[in-house]
Formats: C-alpha cells, sequence, structure tokens
C-alpha cells in the first residue's frame, strides 16, 4: 500500500499543470537586456524599459563592493565582476526607481497584470556576502515580489502568490544552496532559477556552443521544473549555429529549430528565454556587444517575429523600444 501510495504521489506531480499562464498569460514579454550603466554612461536604460509598458523583464548584473575605509559592502550593478565603488546600488536603481509603479499597482489590486516587471539577476560574483545581502534585501521588499512556499518536495511546483515584481536568476548551484537549500520548508521562496542545460559527457561548455544547435531539444533539457528552478536560459547558439555573429539567412529550418526548442520547455512545465537578438551596424555604439549582432536591423527584426511566433517567453534585446512596437503589433 505504501509503495502504491508513493507511486500514485508521483503520477499526480508528475501530472501538474504548468504554471506558464502565470507570466502575462503566457505570450513574450521584452527582456531589457543589461539594463544599467555601463561606467557612468546608459543610466537611462531602466526608464527606457519601463517606459515600453508592462509587463517588462529588466535584466540587472550583480556584485559585491566593500569599502576599503570601513569594510562596509553594499549590492551594486555592473558590468564587471570586480566593483570600484561608481557604481549604482541595486537598492537606488532598480528598486525605488519602481516604487512609484509598484505602489500605484499595489494600490490599484489588479493582480491579473501581475507581475508587471520581471527582475532578472545575473550575478558576476558568487561571494556569499553578495548572496545573502540579495536575500536580506528581497525580504525588505517582500510585499512586492512574488513568492512561493518551499514545499517538502522540490518537485512539487507550489502556486505562486501574485505580486508585482517576479525575481528570476540563473543556474548556479551556487545560488540555489542560499536561495533554495537553506531555505526552510513552509517559509517563502523569493526567487527562482533557471534550470541546467544538459552537459555532455567529455566536451566543454565552449565546444558545447559550435554545435549546439544540432543536439535535440530533448537532450539539452532533460529535467522536470523543481519548485526552485522555474525557467530555461538559451543563447541563440543553441537555433542557429555560430550564434548571431554567424548567422545567415533566416529559414524554415531555423524555425523549425526554434519552435522545437520552445515546446520542449513548454511541455516540462518551464519558461524560456533567448539571448540577445540585436542588429545594428558596427559604428552604431550604444554600449551593445558585437556578440550579440546580427549585423542589421532587418536580420534582428526577422527572428523577434519567429520568437513572437513561436512562443517564446523572454525576448532578450538591447534594442527596447524596437522589440517592444513589434510585440505591441502582434
Amino acid at each position: 500500500m505504501k509503495i502504491l501510495g508513493g507511486f500514485f504521489i508521483c503520477l499526480a506531480l508528475a501530472a501538474q499543470p504548468p504554471l506558464l499562464d502565470f507570466l502575462n498569460h503566457d505570450r513574450p514579454v521584452l527582456d531589457a537586456h543589461n539594463c544599467y550603466p555601463y561606467d557612468g554612461r546608459w543610466s537611462d536604460r531602466i526608464d527606457r524599459a519601463l517606459a515600453n509598458g508592462f509587463p517588462v523583464s529588466i535584466e540587472q548584473d550583480l556584485t559585491w563592493y566593500a569599502d576599503p575605509a570601513s569594510g562596509k559592502g553594499r549590492v551594486v550593478v555592473t558590468h564587471r565582476a570586480e566593483a570600484d565603488g561608481s557604481e549604482p546600488t541595486l537598492r537606488a536603481y532598480f528598486f525605488e526607481r519602481v516604487r512609484p509603479v509598484v505602489e500605484k499597482a499595489l494600490a490599484d489590486g489588479d493582480r491579473s497584470r501581475w507581475p508587471l516587471i520581471v527582475l532578472h539577476f545575473d550575478f558576476k560574483s558568487a561571494s556569499p556576502p553578495l548572496l545573502q545581502a540579495v536575500w536580506d534585501l528581497l525580504g525588505e521588499y517582500e510585499a512586492w515580489i512574488v513568492t512561493a512556499p518551499k514545499t517538502t518536495n522540490p518537485h512539487e511546483l507550489a502556486a505562486f502568490d501574485r505580486k508585482p515584481i517576479l525575481v528570476v536568476t540563473e543556474d548556479s548551484d551556487t545560488q540555489e544552496e542560499v536561495f533554495f537549500n537553506q531555505v526552510p520548508v513552509g517559509a517563502k521562496l523569493r526567487l527562482f532559477g533557471s534550470a541546467h542545460t544538459a552537459k555532455l559527457p567529455g566536451v566543454s561548455d565552449e565546444e558545447r556552443a559550435h554545435f549546439a544547435a544540432t543536439i535535440p531539444p530533448e537532450k539539452l533539457l532533460t529535467e522536470r521544473p523543481t519548485n526552485y528552478r522555474r525557467w530555461w536560459n538559451n543563447s541563440w547558439y543553441e537555433v542557429e549555429e555560430g550564434g548571431e555573429p554567424r548567422a545567415g539567412d533566416w529559414t524554415t529550418a531555423d524555425a523549425r529549430r526554434l519552435r522545437a526548442l520552445v515546446d520542449r520547455a513548454h511541455s516540462l512545465g518551464y519558461w524560456i528565454r533567448f539571448y540577445t537578438l540585436d542588429g545594428f551596424p558596427e559604428d552604431d555604439d550604444h554600449g551593445w556587444s558585437k556578440g550579440y549582432n546580427f549585423g542589421s536591423f532587418e536580420a534582428a527584426r526577422v527572428r523577434w517575429r519567429a520568437a513572437i511566433e513561436a512562443g517564446v517567453d523572454f525576448i532578450a534585446t538591447d534594442q527596447y523600444e524596437d522589440l517592444a512596437r513589434e510585440l505591441k503589433a502582434r
């Protein structure tokens, strides 16, 4: 009887309906890539992202800065692993900037539109003080953020408690230890990690990137979501061989490949993100990476449209306004 009971519990967990509709009613979201200043420049990125309406995903790269005189540390937003103290804090640049948006949303009480903002962390350092400080900071703003109770079984996906901000992070096991494993059962999870993309025996991550687009989706994503790991983060190398710099004309085969990756994620119950879909002349420098450049606006736009059509949940770009127009048009 115990065996049968356990068997039926496993079946029930495997058959749980995915919670994908929680995010924008299962429609694509603009993901504002690297939405923070570089060396004091482009400090308006968060304003640009918010100006395009909601929902919107905002990426914040984080590291730890400890003042050499006082030893006091703070969480700062930067593209570098090492900070010099000139960087804005996460509290000031993000949380206090969105305070008017969140407080209005809470006053209006239209939970059907929440989350309005997805706050995406890309940690440039895994230092224990940084991870603990981020966890504590989220606790200060817990009334603003989506939470879910930690379940006894990590494969039991608890329902989200809707709030204006959903916080996600990436696939680091070190982060999972702080943000999930150390959280007591029954306490609230404050942020949610991404899935592990499967390792290939004897193949380094760098080597795998060169032929990732030829690997069947079911071999890239092999595990079901957990209460903590709720989304799947992908570079464009998984779609087209060589990624953005080597992409040629967009083809029917490319569209099928993109759809297969999305379908794999959604069938298991994950949201899926692709980064970073840009198209600009090389001399048009706004602090964007050449490694993410398809080479022309039209080359990027055809892929934005394909990603929208395929149902990609988070479409990351540095060209916020242009992608926002495509999303609104559809």
